[in-house]
């Protein structure tokens, strides 16, 4: 718990904890981002990739951001360098590679991704996916961590902890107009299933606020 920056809305300090933490570590606790370096973030228009994108710029980073066409600008405002349209360039052949790329959604094979990290790059993917008989939809990232010792490369997983300090630091961030929660669509209470629908669907950028009426949103 931490008070709420004086600077937004109780609707965008809703938006906060769990996406912007989670950024937060995985940018500057796992892959330790520096000034001067290349970071990729994948699924740079969702809820963690959204703080990922500013919070990798706050420490000096060159950033690059993917996501779909209909929202490269919703990405460039967040200050990414450049932003890539996964529907239409292969962002992973190699071309291009980074310091540190960031994967907060997708589902690329690790051999790929490793394609375009440096030779002594890291690769941070963040939180798992569905499925998963045996695995419990993390074996794309147990792969990774099992393979990192034997390359260059540093592969992570990683899965946020609730940590007062971090939500201090973060706090401190949006306070000073660093970093923004990027509240898109705000719902009632009524229309949560709706809400659900449209993030499962990759229809919202950044968070979405579920209002209830009757409790203070203001400022």
């Amino acid at each position: 718990m931490t008070h709420k920056p004086a600077s937004i809305t109780h609707e965008r300090a809703g938006a906060i904890a769990i996406s912007g933490i989670t950024a937060l570590q995985a940018v500057e606790d796992i892959a330790d981002v520096r000034p001067g370096q290349t970071v990729l973030v994948l699924g740079a228009s969702g809820g963690v990739g959204s703080y990922a994108v500013q919070i990798a710029r706050t420490l000096g980073a060159t950033v690059t951001g993917v996501a779909s066409g209909a929202k490269a600008d919703m990405v460039r405002s967040l200050g990414a360098d450049e932003v890539i349209d996964y529907a239409t360039t292969d962002y992973l052949d190699g071309r291009n590679r980074y310091d540190v790329i960031i994967d907060t959604g997708g589902l690329n094979p690790i051999r790929k991704l490793r394609k375009a990290l440096n030779d002594n790059g890291t690769l941070v993917i963040v939180g798992g996916e569905g499925g998963g008989r045996w695995t419990g939809g993390i074996g794309r990232q147990l792969r990774a961590v099992a393979l990192s010792p034997f390359i260059s490369q540093r592969l992570t997983m990683f899965i946020s902890e609730e940590h007062h300090g971090r939500m201090g630091r973060l706090a401190a961030l949006i306070e000073s107009g660093e970093v923004v929660p990027a509240v898109s669509e705000r719902f009632d209470l009524v229309d949560v299933p709706e809400a659900i629908r449209r993030l499962e669907a990759g229809q919202i950028s950044g968070k979405a606020a579920i209002v209830v009426r009757g409790a203070s949103n203001g400022s």
